[in-house]
């Protein structure tokens, strides 16, 4: 089979398209034939060499990916031979091994996608990755916290543009953070209900219009990837009971005194949870409600992976330039 090797770690270029075997299932896998492939951050990292979870080298990167089962091994009893499924690699022990033609892989580990009139596309079920963190972040994360008004940075994010489809499917009000125009009117597509543009500095900063668009009142939630020595200011955008919630640190850990930024005004009551996809490493059944509930809601169409582009698997180091260039909006794919 053709597949992306790392030896080394490093730039895009040490991203190999090679031949090797194909594997074989053993007792209780299946082999999946790969449809479309995600490009994701933690691919990224494992590249740098930079990734907490890196797979031994020389190893085939990549934690998504849709396809076929095209064979079962001995004990199989749950999937068959020529039904579709999503694979991601957060099941599994090693993070890896989806930028391939072929996967091998326990059959209790990777997902069936509903069978339904017409079917699923599954170049958007290749996308869930990102649906995955925002669907926790909605729901496992607030941990039974009420909120109707959401205020999500970085908006056309991977991440961004997947909260902004899943709270308004939950019937949340959305206000939706980008730094262009552009990227405004993309977030705009994937339901959010206003958009501010934080460069747009003539309507004031994030709070400041967030404060005009809730009527003083602030977001009970908000939904923030940067972090860094701006991230406090965010408190004051905050409804009485509202919440900050924090999942990345692009600008760094954040700084200042977050006891004081809580507590500025008298009246608020405000809370602060950090958030990590690896809270569910030891947690099986919660990561299956989850992608079970987001495969479901796609069948559904209650969403739409917004595709940006679709890049040969051979051309890996270009994907790889592109998703870092920052002018992806939606998910960028590899197709085998």
């Amino acid at each position: 089979m053709k597949a992306i090797q790392i030896t080394e770690t490093g730039g895009p270029d040490v991203l190999k398209y090679v031949d090797l075997p194909t594997p074989k299932p053993g007792p209780g896998a299946v082999l999946v034939k790969a449809h479309s492939i995600g490009v994701c951050m933690p691919e990224i990292y494992v590249r740098k060499g930079v990734y907490a979870w890196m797979p031994k080298l020389p190893a085939i990167p990549g934690i998504e990916m849709s396809g076929t089962v095209v064979e079962t091994g001995p004990g199989c009893s749950k999937l068959k031979v020529g039904q579709h499924v999503f694979v991601c690699a957060r099941e599994f022990e090693e993070r890896a091994n989806c930028y391939a033609e072929y996967l091998a892989g326990p059959e209790e580990r990777i997902y069936a996608v509903p069978d339904v009139p017409g079917g699923v596309d599954l170049e958007q079920v290749a996308g869930l990755a990102n649906y995955q963190v925002a669907w926790h972040l909605l729901n496992s994360a607030t941990k039974g916290f009420q909120y109707e008004s959401v205020l999500v940075i970085a908006a056309a994010g991977g991440v961004g543009a997947a909260l902004v489809q899943l709270a308004r499917a939950y019937g949340k009000r959305v206000i939706g953070v980008v730094s262009s125009a552009q990227r405004g009117a993309f977030a705009r597509a994937q339901g959010a209900d206003e958009i501010i543009d934080r460069t747009d500095l003539a309507k004031g900063d994030v709070v400041e219009q967030t404060l005009k668009l809730t009527g003083g009142r602030g977001v009970d939630l908000i939904l923030d990837c940067v972090g860094g020595p701006h991230m406090v200011k965010l408190f004051d955008a905050l409804e009485r009971f509202g919440m900050l919630l924090l999942y990345g640190r692009i600008d760094g850990p954040p700084s200042g005194n977050l006891y004081e930024a809580i507590q500025k005004k008298p009246w608020r009551s405000g809370a602060f949870r950090y958030f990590t996809i690896h809270t569910l490493d030891d947690w099986p059944e919660l990561r299956a409600k989850c992608t079970h509930d987001l495969l479901r809601m796609l069948a559904e169409g209650k969403f739409k992976v917004p595709i940006y582009d679709r890049i040969p698997l051979a051309e890996a180091p270009r994907a790889h330039r592109v998703f870092e260039s920052g002018a992806v909006m939606g998910k960028l794919l590899m197709k085998p």
